[in-house]
């Protein structure tokens, strides 16, 4: 087991059983308990656990726990809105233009926003944004294969992966868990990161539309660096110390 997965269940268990003894973890997962140790201050310093005497406790804000699509599409609803309407601004144009819609409540609400003379091809994962674009005149829209996952209705796996290495579209419209320019861009699940991943490599340029409650926080899996983002679309709630440093690594940051 990599450490990455080893901590992803270290924190499955900690929100079952709301603590976690070092000792125990260690004897679970059949490594010492300086390894167990690491673990632990990882999380923590991620924020995602706080560490306690003799092990851990889950933090007050859990950055691990991944909300269902459907409950995350009321929060920041407004922020959302002008997100996605300022990354229509970023469309590759033409009926030969392509893109990349990635799964997440932001990107959908971009999804909803797109017309017949749009952009010419869409792909992506998510089962919500093919459903709604299917019908819509002259985009031609693929849907990647795979396992859906229920919390996000996105498809995921090798499958998905495969089918995104053999593309190259002009944009990709990426959402995410959560944005710093150390850890980049992050989200809880391995799966999901490995998509995104994938879907970053895949395209030309690379749009992250995320509202401004992401930036600053830190996901278990890392799955591209700030260095790979083109355009950050956010709200203005970013604070001017973030929306520089983002500048001066080279992102175009846009408030909407």
């Amino acid at each position: 087991m990599y450490a990455e997965e080893r901590q992803q269940a270290i924190v499955e268990i900690v929100l079952n059983a709301d603590r976690v003894a070092v000792a125990e973890l260690a004897d679970k997962f059949e490594v010492t308990t300086e390894t167990i140790r690491r673990d632990l201050e990882v999380l923590d310093r991620r924020g995602i656990l706080r560490r306690v005497h003799g092990g851990a406790v889950a933090a007050e804000r859990l950055s691990l726990v991944e909300a269902a699509l459907a409950d995350r599409e009321p929060a920041h609803a407004a922020q959302k809105g002008r997100i996605a309407q300022a990354a229509l601004a970023h469309l590759p144009g033409g009926s030969d233009g392509s893109i990349i819609l990635d799964g997440g409540s932001t990107v959908a609400r971009l999804a909803a926003l797109l017309q017949p003379d749009s952009v010419g091809t869409v792909v992506t994962n998510a089962l919500p944004a093919a459903s709604q674009l299917a019908g819509v005149g002259q985009i031609a829209v693929h849907l990647l294969g795979g396992r859906v996952r229920g919390i996000t209705q996105a498809c995921v796996g090798p499958e998905t992966v495969a089918r995104l290495s053999a593309l190259r579209c002009d944009v990709a419209f990426l959402g995410t868990n959560g944005l710093t320019l150390g850890h980049g861009l992050s989200t809880p699940d391995h799966e999901e990161a490995a998509v995104k991943r994938a879907m970053v490599t895949s395209a030309r340029k690379v749009v992250v539309l995320a509202d401004s409650s992401k930036i600053g926080t830190e996901l278990l899996v890392s799955f591209a660096p700030a260095a790979a983002i083109d355009v950050l679309i956010t709200d203005g709630g970013l604070p001017a110390t973030d929306r520089d440093a983002f500048a001066a690594a080279g992102i175009e940051v846009v408030i909407a």
